[in-house]
């Protein structure tokens, strides 16, 4: 078990609450997740989909935001039910072992930091949207600042504040984002129910196969949201309050009400996300489907602006920009507050601090919060290519869901636990497994 912040002592619990009111005082995790998610992938790549296919393929985005959160909930049962962080459970997997640490807790590190250049992209695009907000001051310095600001907001390592941060993003571009969707339907891009309707029927065109199987691995969850949900369980107290299996009856409620608890915050998150991933595709659907000229990568910011300039005025562009600014940025945000953990966790798994000291963890954590965003701005200073380098951690994404899967099999069924999980609950696992094997498999294939 993991001591001080993560404990889980035997007089540490708190009976979950019996009220769907009660539960909902306790959700967090699913505010923090959803910042991460709806990110560059939401706004730039699912937007170009709904361009390129049209309506035709909104039943995807759905399914896609829907089927892979059994993975997400399996992830943060192993949290509650042992009180360990994730790579802690990595290291207890079966398997090959190297210098006493298990092959995925190394794998994972290697494969996050190829994501430096990805999350490089990210920062640029954040600043790149800055700078048409403030075309006086210059991208560079604009990815300089944003790198100082995320620091400063992390370091702390406080979850309370990465909650309410990461509450108030989500709020301001999920409110911005639906209002874009409605006032769109005063323009000339209107669409219709018929249209929407029409993206149901689950019809697939063969011409469009790689491009459905594109937008599964881009939509919804992906590998980091998944491990990160882990230490947002922790933080949140989820663990803490079932307290230390005793075997006891007691513990048994407790974790399986707190484990309700964590479902109702997974399912919370996912409305939202799911919400406004749709937003983004049938606003590409609507505005760009049939264009001789989709733009490409961060342009497509500007040219949905600047549609929005022509035909509500100038206000309504800068409105659209802010959402656009928060929606990237809280993906930066979000990923910071989870690598800063990730890695000073592989070093304790690693031995090279001691993680169950607070001190350390804690100091290390704070150097981790201000390194990362360093590199990150310098991997957009020297390659400019924001929409090049968020693509680039695609198919990294997709090697690592491979590990996920493997992970998420061994911790339902090599992981001992007096708490079931019910025959529907595994249906919708394996769902997830095949559906996530399928689209890593087709990311690993176009890296050969």
């Amino acid at each position: 078990m993991i001591a001080d912040n993560y404990a889980v002592r035997k007089d540490s619990f708190k009976q979950p609450p019996a009220t769907l009111a009660g539960r909902l005082r306790f959700l967090g995790p699913g505010f923090i997740l959803s910042a991460s998610i709806v990110g560059s992938g939401e706004l730039i790549a699912t937007t170009i989909l709904g361009a390129q296919a049209g309506f035709v393929m909104f039943w995807i985005i759905l399914v896609s935001c829907f089927v892979k959160v059994a993975i997400q909930l399996q992830f943060g049962r192993q949290a509650i039910l042992t009180g360990e962080t994730v790579m802690h459970s990595f290291n207890k997997l079966p398997g090959m072992r190297m210098n006493g640490t298990h092959w995925s807790v190394w794998t994972v590190l290697l494969l996050t930091l190829l994501k430096i250049i990805q999350v490089g992209g990210m920062l640029g695009g954040s600043a790149l949207v800055l700078h048409m907000l403030f075309p006086q001051v210059s991208v560079p310095v604009w990815v300089i600042v944003l790198a100082a600001v995320v620091s400063l907001l992390v370091y702390k390592n406080y979850y309370p504040f990465l909650e309410k941060a990461s509450l108030f993003m989500l709020l301001v571009f999920t409110v911005i984002t639906l209002v874009s969707l409605a006032v769109v339907q005063f323009t000339v891009y209107a669409f219709t129910w018929q249209d929407v309707v029409s993206g149901l029927q689950f019809e697939l065109p063969a011409a469009l196969v790689m491009l459905a199987i594109g937008a599964f691995g881009i939509t919804g969850v992906g590998s980091d949201e998944i491990i990160s949900y882990n230490y947002w369980c922790l933080e949140k107290g989820y663990a803490a309050y079932t307290g230390a299996n005793d075997g006891s009856a007691g513990w048994k409620q407790r974790a399986a009400g707190w484990i309700r608890v964590m479902y109702l915050d997974a399912t919370v998150a996912m409305v939202v996300y799911t919400a406004v991933t749709a937003a983004f595709y049938l606003l590409g659907a609507s505005i760009l489907h049939g264009s001789n000229d989709i733009p490409e990568g961060n342009e497509l910011i500007n040219v949905l602006a600047n549609i929005y300039t022509q035909t509500l005025g100038e206000n309504f562009r800068i409105i659209f920009l802010v959402g656009a600014f928060f929606v990237l940025f809280s993906s930066v945000f979000a990923t910071l507050a989870y690598w800063s953990r990730l890695f000073s966790d592989i070093a304790g798994q690693k031995g090279w601090i001691n993680f169950s000291n607070t001190r350390q963890r804690k100091k290390l954590i704070t150097i981790l919060s201000f390194i990362f965003p360093f590199l990150w701005a310098m991997a957009y200073l020297f390659i400019k290519l924001p929409v090049l380098m968020i693509i680039s951690g695609g198919v990294v994404g997709s090697v690592l869901l491979l590990i996920i899967v493997y992970a998420a099999i061994c911790f339902r069924y090599k992981t001992p636990t007096a708490v079931a999980t019910g025959r529907m609950f595994d249906i919708l696992l394996w769902i997830s497994v095949i559906s996530i094997l399928t689209v890593a498999v087709y990311g690993v294939m176009q890296l050969l």
